[in-house]
């Protein structure tokens, strides 16, 4: 347990009890760099404690925490105010909004803001709720952290908060290992009836953009070559892509797969089974996904707005998420012709410029500073 020397820091872990996305890898790569510091004590908290403690492994300086309730609201105004409480917390990680009830000195991430500037994308009580959440959380907070100079950017537009720091995601190391590419794709082949695909994984949102995908699938008539494999959650349903799914004959339809709910090893080895990977999302606070693909050498296209228009190392394999042909072209080029080195050296771009335990280290020093406060 923590002790008068060390300090306490507490972190909401409730996006671990669901599926994969950009908040739950930043968690996990920030705080397993974190948890070598022993001065300081994590008690790390989700309703599935089980969960983090597979991920995260046993250390002397961590208590895994269960939470009594599931509802985001519950959890915020019960939970968490009576665990910094009992635990005589120091600090509190949140990611976007904090708890009403300050026990202790607060850290925000606040990821993007980008309901501000697509508006299109997000309900109108979304919109509402987390405007006002999002500031208010920020104003409360002793530590402000955002992920990309895109959303520093906006945040300091629209918030008014000019002292946020910028702990960018990086890519898990397990991503650039050596792989068996063969016999990765013999697995798969097995196991999902998959063999020759292009991959696309993301949570499934409007702003996504998942038919720009479908359609070059359906209009190149890849699908008499290849197949379509869509990875990841269901957050806002599309309707965009559901009108353009259902006018596809079945011919089409048979040669795409969407999967949910898979662990991480799952993804990795899907990912490392594809023969390309896409991602067109039109707005993005910053956007793991094409960096992994990447990383993990698997040639890739990605869209260039927003956040993601900071990977200037895709050059050539950028293109534009509104303009169709643009994507299609960039696809074919991908998929036609051998790029492997290429890819080998952003690889290695990726690897110098992202890192975790950079990023670690800039919350560190925060919170030695707001100690001595």
């Amino acid at each position: 347990m923590n002790t008068k020397n060390t300090t306490s820091i507490f972190v909401d872990c409730h996006v671990f009890d669901n599926g994969f996305q950009g908040t739950r890898t930043y968690i996990q790569g920030l705080y397993s760099e974190l948890l070598k510091k022993k001065d300081l004590h994590f008690f790390l908290a989700a309703s599935k404690p089980d969960n983090l403690r597979d991920i995260f492994g046993v250390h002397s300086n961590v208590t895994y925490v269960k939470y009594s309730y599931s509802n985001k609201f519950l959890r915020l105004l019960i939970d968490i105010p009576s665990i910094i409480k009992k635990n005589k917390i120091d600090f509190a990680h949140f990611q976007y909004t904090v708890s009403p009830f300050k026990r202790c000195k607060y850290i925000v991430t606040t990821h993007d803001i980008l309901f501000v500037d697509f508006p299109e994308y997000f309900s109108f009580f979304s919109k509402i709720l987390n405007s006002f959440l999002y500031k208010q959380s920020a104003k409360r907070s002793d530590i402000r952290l955002t992920v990309s100079e895109y959303s520093k950017e906006k945040i300091q537009q629209y918030f008014k908060f000019s002292n946020y720091n910028i702990t960018p995601n990086a890519i898990d190391a397990t991503f650039f290992q050596e792989y068996n590419k063969e016999q990765i794709i013999a697995e798969i082949s097995k196991k999902f009836s998959l063999k020759k695909y292009i991959i696309y994984i993301s949570r499934w949102e409007p702003r996504k953009n998942h038919q720009m995908v479908l359609e070059a699938f359906a209009n190149l008539k890849l699908y008499k070559d290849y197949q379509l494999l869509f990875l990841g959650n269901e957050t806002i349903n599309n309707q965009e892509y559901n009108k353009v799914f259902n006018s596809l004959n079945d011919e089409i339809k048979k040669q795409i797969t969407v999967l949910r709910n898979t662990d991480f090893e799952t993804m990795l080895q899907l990912l490392r089974g594809a023969q390309a990977s896409v991602y067109p999302s039109l707005a993005e606070g910053f956007g793991i996904p094409p960096l992994e693909s990447v990383a993990a050498k698997i040639p890739t296209i990605c869209s260039n707005k927003t956040a993601m228009s900071d990977f200037t190392f895709f050059k050539e394999y950028y293109f534009d998420p509104f303009d169709q042909t643009d994507f299609n072209t960039k696809l074919l080029k991908i998929l036609e012709e051998n790029h492997d080195s290429d890819f080998e050296i952003m690889a290695q771009e990726i690897k110098a410029k992202y890192s975790w335990q950079k990023s670690a280290e800039v919350l560190y020093e925060l919170i030695k500073q707001q100690e001595n406060c």
